[in-house]
């Protein structure tokens, strides 16, 4: 799935780096798609905590990565190594997907990748983040952040939660289960529906999307309306629209079809359900609409999508997987305990 480079200096943390290393290092036994090509950089061999790595590249292999991880930073009183930052930029720059695990968001805002987005790090340190770069939008709420090519997480287990995101990106829902039970990890936390959207929903008791969400996402195969919520959260369509882009960073009309995006990765991967079907199922209406929807905010037709991660048991005596099918055990939907 392309080559991804976890970026490496004195003075990182072990166990986020390590946690990377696992989800990313080696595809589980029960998948067989193409994995990531990793590789370790570094200004040389560096001291993680207690341990001493030697780096397979030095920093300047970082533009040439991907997707490119970094873990977090031990020290977040003082700068990060100048070369550090400017590797990560220069990866992003060229068109790199940068995502930061716990206090590496540090990294990611000496770089400039997180001026005017919306962000996230350790609970402990985002009042930090927020006062020394404060053209970031801290949420100190939410298990990690996706703003596309940019993402951050949250400490220690939300970095197990967006590495896991991060399959789910590339590989499709039922091999980040089989990534996450390799691990005896839960796949999705919260209910599973906050891990899906692009800016994980509020978590707090006493927002006022809290009820909203969950209530709207199970009823997607209806026509939903910014009038039907507004209604259902008691205030104005005005009101909501602020809440909305407070809390997801969108509209309303714009999360409603994120989800029904989203459903319908899920029906494509997991059913035999028609286009039409599932469009049915997910509010779309017909099968034009979905194809035209989902082609846009996917990058490919349904049909496409279906064919690239489709759940398959294990081929028996004889069997041929298709071409373009994913091979995957069908416990992997099952929670790990």
């Amino acid at each position: 799935m392309g080559t991804l480079a976890l970026a490496v200096t004195d003075g990182m943390l072990h166990f986020e780096l390590s946690l990377a290393h696992e989800v990313f290092g080696s595809a589980p036994d029960a998948v067989a798609v193409p994995w990531y090509d990793m590789t370790v950089c570094g200004p040389g061999p560096v001291r993680v905590e207690r341990f001493r790595l030697e780096p397979d590249h030095g920093l300047d292999r970082l533009p040439y990565a991907d997707t490119v991880i970094v873990p977090g930073w031990a020290d977040v009183d003082r700068e990060p190594p100048a070369d550090l930052v400017d590797a990560v930029r220069a990866a992003h720059e060229a068109g790199a997907r940068v995502a930061s695990l716990c206090t590496g968001a540090f990294v990611l805002a000496a770089a400039g990748l997180l001026d005017g987005r919306r962000a996230t790090t350790h609970w402990a340190h985002t009042e930090a983040l927020a006062e020394r770069y404060p053209r970031v939008e801290v949420d100190p709420d939410v298990l990690y952040v996706d703003n596309g090519t940019v993402l951050t997480s949250a400490g220690k287990a939300a970095a197990m939660d967006l590495c896991l995101h991060l399959v789910r990106l590339d590989h499709g829902s039922a091999i980040a289960n089989t990534v996450a039970r390799r691990l005896v990890v839960p796949p999705h936390r919260d209910g599973g529906q906050a891990q899906f959207v692009t800016a994980p929903v509020p978590t707090r008791e006493d927002h006022p999307l809290t009820e909203l969400l969950p209530w709207a996402v199970e009823r997607l195969d209806r026509p939903l309306t910014v009038e039907d919520l507004a209604r259902r959260a008691r205030m104005s369509s005005r009101h909501l629209g602020r809440h909305f882009r407070a809390a997801t960073g969108t509209t309303p009309l714009q999360w409603l079809l994120t989800q029904r995006i989203r459903r319908a990765q899920e029906l494509l991967e997991a059913t035999d359900d028609s286009v039409d079907a599932i469009a049915e199922a997910t509010g779309m209406g017909t099968a034009t609409t979905l194809r035209r929807h989902f082609n846009r905010t996917v990058g490919v037709p349904p049909d496409t999508y279906r064919r690239t991660f489709r759940l398959r048991t294990r081929p028996g005596p004889g069997e041929v997987v298709p071409d373009g099918a994913t091979e995957v055990d069908l416990n992997a939907d099952r929670t790990a305990p």
